[in-house]
């Protein structure tokens, strides 16, 4: 498989990231294992995580994924296989948040304990944090590279101007800047990104690896109406915003781009985030082998321009004229 660089980290990567998130939440450690060796013999490498992962499920209280995978590492051996990130600065309790050197240098050390593991390949603000001078922010992770506990940073959540902000304050300190984003987007989730921050990534040379690639599954095909909405937790809670004329009529274009490359429309999804030159890897989780399977065939699905032509037009913000004289 052929990796891709990470903007100027200098870290090579595999054009899909798997998504810790589910690891001891919707997938026990047994089967977390199993997912990761499989995505290991796949030819992928990344896998993302985040110390607050799965500090939302009740009797959880954060560091769960990166328990597990440090367990998975310390079993196998298999820690110079992979690219491994995670994140800071998500609420953990008891005052524990944010970007403070005090609180960076805290939590980077839970988080290797976690991992079991001598270092981190991408750690990443997880949220702005305003409070915290971004100069300080900056050199307290500029102390954990030069420590080799971390190899890069990157940032998650960040609006263009904070983003830009930050790698200016960075370089004009002579400080190890972030060298890639973390963003919210998909086929349906466009604009934000593509307004400001896609832009500004490319000009100065930022890594994205995105996340919620599938839209909460929305890509899939899998809900297409309230009564689908309904019988997941997920999709009451998150697919409602999905089920509308744009939603549907980006489902439409999928199922046709579907048909045309003998793939699914979650596979023709996640295809049209790699082929765009700005994305780097995007983020998606598997809960099953067969899942896994899915995704990783969605890395080598080759789109042709009139397949990302067609995805582009309908899933664009606000139809083409030719569009609303159809509808």
């Amino acid at each position: 498989m052929q990796l891709r660089p990470l903007g100027r980290s200098g870290l090579q990567v595999s054009p899909l990231a798997f998504g810790g998130n589910v690891f001891g939440w919707t997938v026990d450690e047994k089967l977390s294992f199993r997912l990761l060796d499989a995505w290991l013999d796949a030819g992928f490498n990344f896998v993302d995580t985040a110390d607050v992962y799965s500090r939302w499920v009740p009797g959880h209280t954060g560091g769960e994924s990166e328990t597990i995978i440090g367990k998975w590492l310390h079993e196998t051996g298999k820690r110079n296989r992979v690219v491994l990130a995670t994140k800071v600065g998500k609420p953990m309790g008891d005052g524990k948040t944010g970007l403070s050197p005090a609180y960076i240098r805290e939590a980077v050390e839970a988080s290797l304990r976690r991992l079991r593991c001598d270092h981190i390949d991408l750690y990443q603000s997880h949220d702005d944090d305003q409070n915290t001078p971004l100069e300080q922010t900056a050199a307290a992770f500029a102390d954990l590279i030069k420590a080799g506990k971390v190899r890069a940073i990157g940032a998650s959540n960040f609006t263009a101007p904070r983003l830009a902000q930050a790698i200016d304050v960075a370089e004009r300190l002579g400080l190890p800047r972030y060298e890639c984003l973390q963003p919210l987007y998909n086929l349906y989730d466009r604009a934000v990104f593509e307004e400001a921050l896609e832009p500004l990534c490319r000009e100065r040379g930022i890594g994205v690896i995105n996340f919620y690639a599938l839209a909460a599954g929305f890509l899939t095909g899998k809900y297409r109406s309230a009564a689908d909405a309904s019988k997941s937790a997920r999709g009451a809670t998150t697919i409602q915003k999905y089920l509308n004329a744009r939603g549907l009529r980006i489902l439409d274009a999928l199922d046709a781009a579907a048909r045309k490359h003998n793939a699914t429309p979650g596979q023709v999804a996640i295809a049209w985030q790699i082929a765009r030159p700005s994305i780097t890897a995007p983020i998606a989780s598997a809960t099953s082998l067969d899942q896994l399977d899915e995704l990783t065939a969605a890395a080598r699905l080759q789109l042709d321009p009139e397949t990302i032509a067609a995805l582009d037009a309908a899933s664009a913000e606000r139809p083409s004229s030719q569009q609303q004289q159809q509808q």
